[in-house]
């Protein structure tokens, strides 16, 4: 049987890439970023996913999967691709159904010893402070225009209604924002789904973690990001839930009839899409930036919910815990970005699906903050093995449009992992290393076993080995809260 490795050509360490004559159509070379070991894990699905994006019309450069890549809808999950911002296309395949699932960081001054003896507690209650689980519904209620004001305004909105501080907004990738977004091209049934799920984190692997700060690599951006060793974390990870889901499930039809009006030829019907600046495009692209604007201020209501409980178990304010953001990243989104292709400047769609912006420094878009040293990178591991901070370094805009992998990246379908963990094992296994867990039912446990997903370290060691996003800290799990 032919392996990804038969077929790959060695560009340099960690990056591979598919030549043009692997598929007929291919406009583009692929580009794989993934070690030697990793490139054991890589399917042979996901070549050919990446191959079947570089046929798409406009696609500039490359087509590109992160070393966290795997089978998707489409395009695969980890993902990459930039289209060109008149002759390129729109695609909801490119995106996902998840839009802007996105993970953020709280820092905290609490100690490890502080947090230890009480966590249990503390997941016990954060885990009935934050409703999750599929369809899980919301205490908050809001009504259809403040949810259009949440479409338009994201996070925003949600520290507006009393759920935040200012500061969160300027620790949120673009501030929490993408300014594109209309509400009128979102369907009544997406807002229907959406409209009581602010604040829930929803399933699959979407987790609330509590975590150690073991190791710092970079002393000085680890001061700058406010984080130290032996201190505790907060990391969050979910998206904009049914709106969504939704949102992506109406475009897809939309699309399937724009692929034939405007003649595109696909190689697989799940790249439905649409030209850039097609009616179609347009409306697609103006709705998934409402939905990516759903998800910035879901995470911001979860993040004043997660501050609350840390108050009620610590008996301190959140401001006396040292309880602030150090930043929030999209990972489901398609953006329209300047970037250099062969040498000049130009607009284009970059579809990020399970990826995250890692913009160097110096770069327009990064919070004044930490202009000097790059943008935060989060890079979560399973719930029992580390997480990664990262700084977004040099090399992101020449290899990667500035992105970077987004999490471990499955090697196993949820329903392999159910028929070979046991979720009760887990718990108790976890446990004994000292982490505590909290799930709607046991095999959600079962479909999120650490085994299921490839080693983080390994996975972040691509993208720091080159250049494109710098490890600044590890953190480890004390206790996760999952869907």
């Amino acid at each position: 049987m032919t392996k990804p490795s038969d077929i790959v050509q060695k560009v340099e360490e960690n990056l591979y890439e598919v030549p043009m004559d692997f598929q007929e159509g291919m406009r583009v070379p692929g580009r794989i970023l993934v070690s030697h070991k990793l490139m054991n894990d890589l399917e042979i699905g996901t070549l050919h996913q990446t191959a079947n994006v570089a046929a798409l019309p406009g696609i500039q450069k490359y087509s590109l999967a992160m070393p966290d890549a795997h089978f998707g809808y489409g395009f695969p999950i980890g993902g990459v691709a930039a289209f060109d911002a008149t002759e390129g296309v729109i695609s909801p395949g490119g995106v996902g159904f998840d839009i802007n699932c996105g993970v953020r960081i709280l820092r905290t001054d609490l100690e490890i010893q502080e947090v230890r003896p009480r966590i249990k507690e503390l997941m016990n209650k954060l885990f009935t402070a934050i409703p999750s689980g599929v369809g899980s519904k919301s205490k908050l209620r809001v009504s259809d225009s403040e949810l259009d004001d949440a479409f338009n305004l994201g996070a925003s909105w949600a520290v507006e209604q009393g759920y935040g501080v200012e500061t969160d907004i300027l620790h949120c990738e673009d501030n929490g924002f993408i300014d594109a977004a209309d509400p009128a091209k979102v369907s009544d049934k997406a807002r229907k789904r959406g409209k009581p799920q602010f604040g829930t984190l929803g399933s699959g692997n979407h987790f609330l973690e509590v975590q150690e700060v073991d190791k710092i690599y970079e002393p000085e951006i680890a001061k700058l990001f406010g984080i130290r060793e032996g201190t505790v974390t907060v990391m969050i990870h979910c998206g904009s839930r049914g709106a969504g889901h939704q949102i992506c499930t109406d475009y897809l039809q939309v699309m399937e009839q724009a692929s034939k009006k405007y003649g595109i030829d696909l190689p697989d019907k799940q790249l439905a899409c649409a030209p850039a600046d097609s009616r179609e495009g347009q409306d697609y692209f103006k709705a998934m930036a409402a939905g990516a604007n759903y998800a910035w201020a879901n995470r911001q209501v979860i993040t004043h919910w997660v501050r609350e409980t840390f108050q009620n178990v610590f008996n301190k304010d959140a401001e006396e815990l040292g309880m602030d953001l150090v930043y929030d990243v999209a990972h489901n989104v398609a953006k329209l970005e300047e970037h250099e292709i062969d040498g000049k400047k130009k607009e284009v769609y970059v579809h990020r699906k399970g990826a995250t912006r890692a913009f160097p420094a110096g770069h327009k878009d990064v919070p004044t903050v930490y202009r000097s040293v790059g943008q935060p990178v989060l890079i979560p591991g399973s719930m029992g093995t580390p997480s990664y901070i990262l700084h977004g370094a040099e090399r992101s805009m020449e290899l990667t449009f500035g992105s970077a992998c987004h999490g471990a990246g499955r090697v196993m379908g949820r329903g392999e992992a159910k028929r070979k963990f046991r979720g009760e094992v887990l718990e108790k296994q976890l446990a004994d290393k000292g982490i505590h867990v909290r799930a709607t039912h046991p095999s959600m446990l079962a479909e999120e076993a650490p085994e299921v997903y490839k080693s983080s370290s390994e996975v972040v060691n691509v993208v720091h080995d080159l250049n494109i996003a710098r490890k600044v800290v590890r953190v480890r799990p004390m206790g996760v809260a999952k869907g």
